[in-house]
């Protein structure tokens, strides 16, 4: 089976911008709040603009909860291929739900087109991207973009693998820095038939490090 790879890079991710409806005043407040209960000053120098830039970082690492992701499954016309397809090495960044913190790493999408379908390939970079500028777990992260694309695309199969260093176990609680969590989600023939799956997986992970 032949197969195209393509990794890509952060900054082919339009950077996404605060959208309407976040209450930047809100969260303001509330970073003021937090300020003052850990015994801080939120009038210092240092600090009186904190709460706004706080409110507008928020409102940028959460920008997927105002987007809609199937805008990013359409397929492109006139362009035809059947064999697998393969996107990795996608920088992602998202908020742990349980603690407000963050969560980086790298997502890789495969997908085995039907009927010719095939997406650009920045499409991809931008359905992980907004699933991930959300708050979020990894599993649930994970599957989300491996569904949003195999009912989008209806393609032979999906696979998405995601591997992560979560900062609520890195700098808190157990504080095990460099622990990487690794999720996967499979649909169709990547789920039923071993070899495919087997073949995306080497692929995947021969990377240069």
């Amino acid at each position: 089976m032949s197969v195209k790879i393509s990794a890509i890079e952060p900054d082919e991710i339009a950077p996404a911008s605060p959208a309407a409806g976040v209450d930047l005043e809100k969260i303001a407040a509330g970073v003021r709040l937090l300020l003052e209960g850990i015994g801080e000053d939120p009038e210092r120098p240092g600090l009186r603009r904190t709460p706004q830039r706080v409110a507008e970082m928020y409102g940028e690492l959460t920008a997927g909860m105002r987007e809609d992701p199937r805008q990013h499954v359409v397929p492109l016309p006139g362009d035809t291929h059947d064999e697998m397809v393969i996107v990795k090495d996608i920088h992602i960044a998202s908020i742990c739900e349980h603690h407000l913190a963050p969560f980086v790493g790298r997502c890789h999408i495969a997908y085995i087109p039907k009927d010719g379908r095939i997406l650009g390939l920045s499409k991809l970079a931008r359905l992980a991207d907004t699933f991930a500028r959300r708050l979020q777990v990894q599993e649930r992260l994970t599957s989300e973009i491996a569904d949003t694309l195999y009912h989008g695309l209806k393609p032979v199969g999906v696979m998405v693998v995601l591997e992560a260093e979560h900062t609520c176990m890195t700098l808190r609680g157990v504080k095990k820095p460099g622990a990487l969590t690794i999720t996967s989600a499979l649909r169709g023939g990547f789920r039923k038939d071993s070899r495919t799956r087997a073949e995306a997986m080497a692929l995947i992970q021969g990377r240069s490090s």
